[in-house]
């Protein structure tokens, strides 16, 4: 469709259909569920175009290692002796996984971004308010590779663009899943791996996803993936509200207390407040500094 001056109008160029949008409104925040993309192919998003990325940015926003991993691991799996350039343009063969992080750190990724967080802002912030934090994740896998149980502080929607791949999730705040002790250990500076039980794998729910698909993933909903027989490219737009960081905080709080032998009370979900306590954490902070 264009404008009656021959320009393009705006809907030409959304890649979440209106149906997606729907869903996302009605599921948005605490509900994961598959959506529907229109992101084609995008000289940015070409192997080649990546390596050059991950090779542009700083160290700390680049992660590779392994990928013939199990479900469960202790601590970071270990390197593979390939620079980040190699291991993505080899990623069909060398056995690894990638991500390049904060992707918006370079203006043409900052765009696409953007672009993709601008058509889901209505329902975020009718929601949970201001959309706070943008960020882009890109990851690049090999075939069967296994991205670990864990868990993230965002509110992420992970859209699927070459191959395909399971991604099994486990329901939020729930401490059969993810300890409070774990929660506490993360936001206080610890691993975002999480202690894995094959007895916890009933619970799941997998999500298969294919290029065109996507998935909601709430916050700090513990999941783990599971790429199918090709290489897996994919796409994490991620930001925070207020509530996800009170909700940090708030497990800050509890970790602090726990210490001193108190069994504090796990925060809240959504829409729960953890506002009192996220904010006595701050203000212990800022007496007595970062506790990590």
């Amino acid at each position: 469709m264009t404008r009656h001056d021959g320009t393009p109008s705006v809907s030409d160029h959304r890649v979440f259909p209106a149906q997606s949008l729907a869903a996302f409104a009605r599921a948005y925040p605490e509900t994961p569920h598959v959506l529907r993309h229109g992101l084609e192919a995008d000289f940015r998003l070409s192997l080649d175009s990546l390596a050059q990325l991950g090779e542009a940015l700083p160290g700390s926003s680049v992660e590779y290692n392994r990928g013939d991993l199990p479900i469960g691991v202790d601590g970071k799996p270990g390197a593979t002796g390939l620079t980040i350039g190699d291991t993505i343009r080899n990623i069909a063969t060398c056995r690894s996984w990638a991500v390049l992080k904060n992707i918006e750190q370079v203006p043409e990724y900052q765009a696409l971004l953007m672009g993709l967080l601008d058509e889901l802002r209505p329902a975020i912030e009718a929601t949970t308010g201001e959309l706070l934090a943008p960020q882009g994740f890109i990851f690049v896998s090999s075939p069967n590779a296994v991205t670990p149980y864990h868990f993230d502080p965002e509110h992420n929607i992970l859209l699927q663009l070459r191959g395909t791949k399971v991604m099994t999730q486990f329901p939020a705040g729930d401490a059969r899943f993810a300890p409070d002790r774990v929660h506490e250990s993360y936001h206080l500076g610890g691993p975002r791996e999480l202690p894995w039980d094959d007895a916890l794998l009933a619970d799941g729910t997998p999500f298969a996803l294919e290029p065109g698909e996507a998935v909601y993933v709430p916050v700090m909903a513990p999941h783990f993936v599971r790429n199918g027989s090709e290489p897996s490219l994919s796409l994490s737009i991620t930001w925070r509200s207020q509530w996800s960081y009170d909700e940090a905080g708030a497990r800050c709080f509890n970790g602090l207390v726990r210490k001193t032998g108190y069994r504090p009370a796990a925060p809240g979900r959504w829409p729960a407040r953890n506002r009192a306590k996220s904010l006595a954490f701050r203000a212990w902070r800022r007496v007595f500094g970062s506790p990590n």
